[in-house]
């Protein structure tokens, strides 16, 4: 759902067979839309439809209404991929139709491309520089990206999950011990994905290191720390930026604390309730992002910068930035504890 094809296959009930054959031929789908002038869908057509339409004694010429099947089932743009194949899956459905509340057509999910994820143009940086200073000694010899869970290192679990989603194109930003994650993953062929590097001299920054691009990619582009394990889908925060159309998108996570002390609150001297031990939930930073080409722009070279700050200077010039709330596993390695964590869930 990530290109445009699926727009080959919207046609107007005015529409003859021959047209609908055409259409199912150009966009290879197996599937026909037929919509209003403003793109709500009306219904759908398949080579089944036609061919039983030809049985019954419809020629090529005749329009497409008679054989048209109304109330097809369709889904939100807002389900996730498990949930669109779980739907498909059990209704043995090849193909179902994204519609928005207003019942525009805006997409059209294929089941083979849901079983396996079309290739992506679209680049991945991962921020591999820091010293991970919280995590020493392990960090002593060994780049915190490189610390080995479940056998191999953090940054390997990244590139992998990513590419099962469909990224070819991933860039490191190394600096701390650099060479050691240099040596271990070369140019990505042992992975079968292209792996440039951005070395920084001194430390830039979670956004900073992005200045040093040689070129500034053509696509909207994926950014993650180093050290973030998560079950994202990589895919879907990315087509999720693309329909928000914004400049920036932030996954976060929500994080929930408990008060270990009962919360009193007061006017003045006079109490005006209690809370026992309340909780406090928040969105926080996952790590994780994606930026438009542009963006970059906001970013001078060689200079210090973390992406909060580069959000603020997107917001500063009105530029829309956005949040993905994540429901997944998620875990940023920053201390021991998280290490020994990570290693369990992954033994």
């Amino acid at each position: 759902m990530h290109t445009d094809t699926w727009r080959k296959t919207l046609l107007p009930t005015t529409a003859t067979v021959q047209q609908a054959i055409t259409r199912l031929e150009e966009s290879g789908m197996q599937i026909v839309l037929i919509v209003t002038d403003d793109e709500r869908l009306l219904g759908t057509l398949t080579d089944g439809d036609i061919r039983r339409g030809l049985l019954r004694g419809l020629t090529l010429a005749s329009p497409v209404d008679s054989i048209i099947q109304r109330n097809p089932m369709v889904v939100p743009p807002g389900w996730n991929r498990d949930m669109v194949l779980q739907l498909m899956k059990f209704n043995k459905l090849h193909q179902v139709p994204v519609v928005d509340e207003q019942n525009r057509v805006v997409g059209v999910h294929l089941l083979d491309s849901l079983l396996v994820p079309g290739k992506r143009p679209n680049l991945m940086v991962i921020m591999a520089g820091g010293r991970g200073t919280r995590l020493l000694p392990h960090t002593e010899n060994c780049p915190k990206p490189m610390l080995p869970v479940g056998g191999k290192p953090m940054l390997e679990h990244i590139i992998e999950r990513a590419k099962a989603d469909g990224f070819e194109r991933f860039v490191l930003a190394v600096h701390y011990l650099g060479h050691m994650i240099e040596d271990y993953f070369g140019n990505g062929e042992r992975l079968q994905v292209q792996i440039d590097y951005l070395r920084e001299e001194k430390p830039l920054g979670t956004a900073g290191a992005l200045g040093l691009l040689q070129a500034s990619p053509e696509e909207p582009f994926l950014i993650s720390n180093g050290d973030v394990l998560t079950d994202i889908r990589y895919g879907e925060l990315l087509d999720f930026h693309c329909r928000h159309r914004a400049a920036a998108t932030m996954a976060v996570q929500l994080h929930e604390w408990q008060h270990p002390f009962g919360v009193v609150k007061t006017n003045g001297v006079d109490i005006i309730g209690i809370e026992e031990k309340p909780i406090t939930r928040s969105h926080i930073n996952a790590g994780i992002y994606v930026l438009e080409p542009m963006a970059l722009q906001v970013i001078p070279k060689g200079e210090h910068c973390d992406m909060p700050t580069l959000f603020a200077r997107l917001q500063e010039q009105a530029e829309r930035t956005i949040v993905y709330p994540m429901h997944e596993p998620w875990l940023d390695v920053g201390r021991p504890s998280d290490l020994e964590k990570a290693r369990e869930e992954h033994s």
